[in-house]
């Protein structure tokens, strides 16, 4: 889709999905993150300020869903990101060693962590740009899916998580947060939004939302990260539309979920009830106005970004808010 098709509508965005992205994309040529004087990294709030000014100059309204505590299933995730973490560590050491910028950078996107300080700063930075953000009170994904279904002016959820379409957003958006273009090993390549459906992808397959929890409790999510060795999206459907009830579909792989390693296994019947009963609570949001103050404060005096580069882009904020004076003035004629 084209970014002008999203003029004027509310889109709620999975905040720590975006902010693990820009931690680990926005970086230097060797990887290494964007940093202040004292060392602290800057990455996540340069991808905040720039990308969504962009967008708020496309005429977005967003609303930024930050996650609260993870349930408890979500630790065999965490562990995998672990490893994954120790690995890159590893590998990253050593093409350091070696100077091999390419897998120094390669590695070093999968060493991103996010902390509490990162978190409240990111806060602080989208309401000073007058983007709305609401705190769930565990998965990010699930409150920005049922703030879709309860709220009218809610367009559509951006996420790079299909984990999204389980908790039932009828509408995704993908790549909304990415930069416009990507640089490939043969030139540069435009990126664009991609919407996806819900309604469109179940008649497609044929399916109802509880099969396609199926599918991707067999193909892996977040709370069962492997998923079932050997089924793939293509099996799990072929699977799901021969048993069709998911007591008869996880029936029929149960010995292959027995056959996983102990710390693999899973109980079906608990992701299955995490995706269809979340923890949820109603959010009332709101469009503050700038603070260009704050604004300045949080980036200049306190990380080091450049005055000149921000000043520009406050500029490109206070044309945002003229245009909303004149449509505001425009709706009385």
């Amino acid at each position: 889709m084209e970014i002008s098709e999203l003029n004027g509508k509310v889109v709620c965005i999975d905040a720590f999905n975006t902010l693990y992205q820009f931690l680990s994309t926005i970086r230097q040529a060797d990887g290494t993150p964007l940093m202040d004087n004292k060392k602290r990294i800057t990455s996540h709030l340069s991808g905040l300020f720039y990308r969504n000014i962009s967008l708020l100059y496309d005429g977005l309204k967003m609303v930024y869903v930050f996650d609260g505590v993870p349930p408890e299933l979500k630790g065999k995730t965490h562990e995998k990101r672990q490893e994954t973490r120790d690995l890159a560590k590893e590998r990253y050491e050593e093409a350091k060693k070696e100077e091999d910028i390419s897998a120094m950078k390669r590695y070093s996107g999968q060493l991103a962590r996010l902390d509490d300080e990162m978190i409240k700063e990111s806060k602080e930075l989208l309401q000073a740009m007058g983007i709305a953000v609401v705190q769930a009170p565990s998965e990010g994904e699930a409150e920005c899916a049922y703030l879709s279904k309860i709220k009218e002016d809610v367009y559509a959820i951006a996420s790079q998580d299909y984990d999204s379409l389980l908790f039932g957003a009828k509408k995704l958006i993908q790549n909304l947060t990415l930069a416009r273009r990507r640089k490939t090993a043969t030139g540069w390549i435009e990126i664009k939004p991609e919407l996806i459906e819900l309604d469109k992808v179940l008649n497609l397959l044929e399916i109802n939302l509880d099969q396609l929890i199926c599918i991707g409790i067999l193909a892996g999510t977040d709370y069962n990260p492997k998923g079932i060795p050997g089924i793939g999206q293509k099996r799990a459907l072929e699977i799901v539309k021969r048993f069709k009830q998911p007591v008869l579909i996880f029936q029929s792989v149960e010995e292959q979920i027995m056959s996983l390693p102990e710390k693999d296994r899973f109980e079906w019947q608990e992701i299955f009830e995490m995706f269809k009963k979340p923890e949820l609570e109603d959010a009332d949001f709101e469009f503050g106005k700038i603070d260009e103050e704050k604004i300045k404060k949080l980036l200049v005096e306190e990380h080091d970004f450049s005055e000149e580069r921000v000043n520009k882009q406050l500029e490109k904020l206070r044309i945002i808010q003229e245009k909303k004076k004149q449509k505001g003035l425009g709706e009385w004629v």
